[in-house]
């Protein structure tokens, strides 16, 4: 059992900095990302393909975490910007970050084919027993990167002036404007994190997958399932949702058959959200309010510090 508790907590912190990422840009914009998954695909394989060309691993990760930023705010102006300054409250980026996704996976299988290159080796392969259970070094650093980063993001988001201004965009975009505050930019900056985040994501995946052009869409659907899980008014319990996520998967594999782990975690979303359809801590929920201050207050204190 604490074997798969503990390698549902490594694969879920991949998914958590996917959703963390999906949550960050709906938080700001109220826009779900549908090709954060691809965003996460070109970090992966550009680290893969210079790594094979020769490049020190350290700046191959470094190359894969910038693409997958860049990636990230092309889609913005690409792909959101363009139907939010037609109509903010349209839905037709559900149409055009899907078209870009599915742009993204087929111009990578296009450039760099169908065949799965391998991924460099980030650390030791040994592995380091914690009771009953063995976990290896890259899956110990998956769960601390993850925890890291999502105390970053949410440090972030409290105490500096960018987190404020973001928070008073989320709150109501059309007064934000009015004020002054250049609501392009903080949507820019969102679309940033999230693609360094996803960057983060790709570059903990590719030691357990290789680079493969179509493993976005496998990724980027269960950090959408974690954001379920989760919810969306707490950027920071998307890391929670993602370790739900990798435990309850692992569990199943482990417990019913080997395919369970690709479709019980559906049954448990589902039934999550026909019990709490915002989320297990979204604003207002007991899960919530025992993860910390409920996001309702918080964003009343710092909109009105900002």
């Amino acid at each position: 059992m604490l074997q798969n508790i503990l390698s549902g907590l490594a694969i879920g912190a991949i998914y958590g900095l996917i959703a963390l990422g999906f949550s960050v840009i709906f938080y700001v914009t109220r826009v779900i990302n549908f090709a954060q998954g691809q965003v996460v695909m070109v970090g992966l394989m550009i680290t893969a393909v210079t790594a094979d060309a020769g490049w020190p691993v350290v700046l191959a990760v470094i190359a894969g975490v910038l693409a997958s930023a860049a990636t990230s705010v092309a889609v913005y102006f690409i792909g959101v910007r363009p139907v939010l300054a037609a109509n903010r409250s349209s839905y037709a980026w559900l149409v055009t970050t899907l078209g870009l996704a599915l742009l993204l996976e087929n111009g990578a299988a296009i450039v760099w084919g169908t065949t799965s290159r391998p991924f460099p080796n980030l650390l030791d392969n040994s592995t380091v027993h914690i009771g009953s259970a063995t976990l290896t070094w890259q899956e110990i650093a998956a769960i601390v990167l993850g925890v890291v980063l999502a105390v970053a993001v949410e440090l972030l988001r409290r105490r500096t002036l960018y987190g404020k201004v973001g928070m008073a965009v989320a709150v109501d975009p059309d007064m934000a404007t009015g004020v002054g505050i250049n609501t392009r930019m903080v949507a820019v900056g969102a679309f940033v994190v999230a693609g360094l985040l996803a960057g983060a994501a790709g570059v903990l995946i590719g030691p357990r997958t290789f680079g493969n052009p179509y493993l976005g869409e496998t990724y980027g659907i269960d950090g959408f399932v974690a954001l379920m899980i989760a919810g969306t008014d707490r950027p920071f319990a998307s890391l929670v949702g993602g370790f739900i996520l990798g435990v309850v998967e692992q569990c199943a594999t482990a417990y019913i058959n080997t395919q369970a782990g690709g479709w019980f975690p559906f049954v448990v979303v589902v039934a999550v959200l026909l019990l709490l359809p915002e989320g297990l801590f979204a604003s207002g929920n007991p899960l919530d309010q025992a993860f910390g201050v409920t996001f309702g207050r918080m964003r009343r204190v710092k909109v009105g510090q900002a």
